[in-house]
C-alpha cells in the first residue's frame, strides 16, 4: 500500500505576524516578529478541521507513534437504501469542531489529550466502483495499522466496511466479542458479497466474531428470533431495562474477551439522527446511547467504526454531530481499556 495517506498530509505549520500599531495607522514592519503556531492548537469551532477534533494527520504507513488512528472509510456501494455515506468521514471531521475546545469532555474528569495520543490518517484511498479491491485495500490498510500495535477507529461509509475490518482485526486479535448498535441485526443471507446487511452473517462463518459473546443493542426490525445467535436487546427492550442494565448485560455476554465495537447511526431514532440512509423510527435517544457506552468503561474494545451518516439527508449536522459525540465518547473507552 505504501503511504496510501500520502495526498492527505498537509503542511500543519502557519507563520502569524503580529505587528504593532503606531500613530496615524502607520504600520512598522520592523517592529513585527514571526511565530509558530501548530494546527492542532486552534481550538476553534470552525477552521482547520483537518483531522478529528484537530488531531494531527499522518502520512506514514502505520500512522507514526499513537495510541489510536483514525481512519476514514467513504465507501457506500454496498448501500441497499439511499446512498451518500461516502461523505460520512468528512462530515464526522467537520462536526468534531463543535467538540474539541472542551478539554475534558462532559462528564470525564480528566482531558482526553493528557492520557491519549491519536492521529487522523485521513481518507483511505481505493478505485472508485471496484468493491472486491476496495474490501482488500481497507483490509491491508486496517492490519498495517492494527499491527503497529494501535486502536483503530474508522468512520464509514456504509455499514459494509466493518468485514474487512473485522477480517484484520481477527488477523492481529483472533475471534472477537462483537458489540453491535443498530436498528438492523445485518445478519441477513439474500444480499450480495459486498452489501451492509450480510456482514454479521458471514463474520461467524468466516471465524471472526463469536456469536454467543457477542450482543445487538437497538435493534427494531425484522429478524429470525428462533435462528438467531447473538443477544439482541431490542430498542423497546433498552428503554424497559435502562441504560446501567443494558450495559451489565453486555458486559456478562462478552465475559473479558476482546471486542470490536460498530455503532450504525441508525441505531439512533430518527429524531436524533435524520442523515442515515435507512432509519427506522422508535429507536434510541443520543442520551441514551452515551450512557449505554459509558457502562462499558473497562470492557477491552480492541477496534471501532462509526457507519451510515449520510450528510445529504442531515439538518444543521445533527447527524455528524452525533457521529462525532459518540466516536470521541469511544475514545475515552480506550484509555479505561484493561
Amino acid at each position: 500500500m505504501g503511504n496510501v495517506c500520502q495526498r492527505y498530509a498537509w503542511t500543519i505549520r502557519l507563520q502569524w505576524r503580529h505587528i504593532s500599531a503606531v500613530p496615524n495607522s502607520f504600520i512598522d514592519t520592523r517592529m513585527s516578529s514571526v511565530a509558530d503556531i501548530d494546527i492542532q492548537d486552534d481550538v476553534s469551532l470552525y477552521a482547520n478541521l483537518f483531522g478529528f477534533l484537530g488531531a494531527p494527520l499522518s502520512s506514514d504507513a502505520t500512522g507514526g507513534e499513537a495510541d489510536v488512528a483514525i481512519l476514514g472509510v467513504p465507501y457506500d456501494l454496498g448501500t441497499t437504501g439511499r446512498a451518500g455515506t461516502r461523505s460520512g468521514p468528512s462530515a464526522i471531521r467537520q462536526a468534531s469542531g463543535n467538540l474539541r475546545w472542551e478539554e475534558a469532555r462532559w462528564p470525564w474528569r480528566y482531558a482526553l489529550a493528557d492520557h491519549l495520543k491519536m492521529v487522523d490518517c485521513g481518507d483511505l484511498i481505493f478505485p472508485p466502483g471496484d468493491s472486491a479491491t476496495f474490501a482488500q485495500v481497507l483490509h491491508d490498510r486496517a492490519l498495517d495499522l492494527i499491527r503497529s500495535g494501535k486502536a483503530l477507529m474508522s468512520f464509514g461509509g456504509d455499514h459494509f466496511i466493518s468485514l474487512p475490518l473485522l477480517r484484520a482485526h481477527h488477523a492481529v486479535h483472533g475471534e472477537l466479542a462483537l458489540i453491535h448498535f443498530d436498528a438492523h441485526t445485518d445478519t441477513y443471507q439474500n444480499g450480495g458479497e459486498f452489501d451492509h446487511g450480510t456482514m454479521f452473517y458471514r463474520a461467524p462463518r468466516e471465524g471472526l466474531i463469536d456469536p454467543a459473546a457477542s450482543a445487538q443493542i437497538g435493534i427494531r426490525t425484522e429478524y429470525d428470533a428462533d435462528q438467531h445467535e447473538f443477544l439482541v436487546l431490542d430498542a423497546d427492550k433498552v428503554h424497559q431495562l435502562g441504560c446501567q442494565s443494558v450495559s451489565d448485560r453486555v458486559r456478562e455476554r462478552v465475559a473479558g474477551r476482546k471486542a470490536y465495537l460498530t455503532f450504525d447511526i441508525d441505531c439512533l431514532d430518527p429524531a436524533y439522527a435524520p442523515g442515515t440512509g435507512t432509519p427506522v423510527a422508535g429507536g434510541l435517544s443520543s442520551n441514551t446511547v452515551l450512557q449505554i457506552l459509558r457502562g462499558l468503561k473497562g470492557v477491552d474494545i480492541v477496534g471501532m467504526d462509526i457507519v451510515e451518516v449520510a450528510p445529504s439527508y442531515d439538518h444543521a449536522e445533527i447527524t455528524a454531530l452525533a457521529a462525532a459525540t459518540l466516536a470521541t465518547e469511544l475514545l475515552y473507552l480506550q484509555v479505561e481499556r484493561p
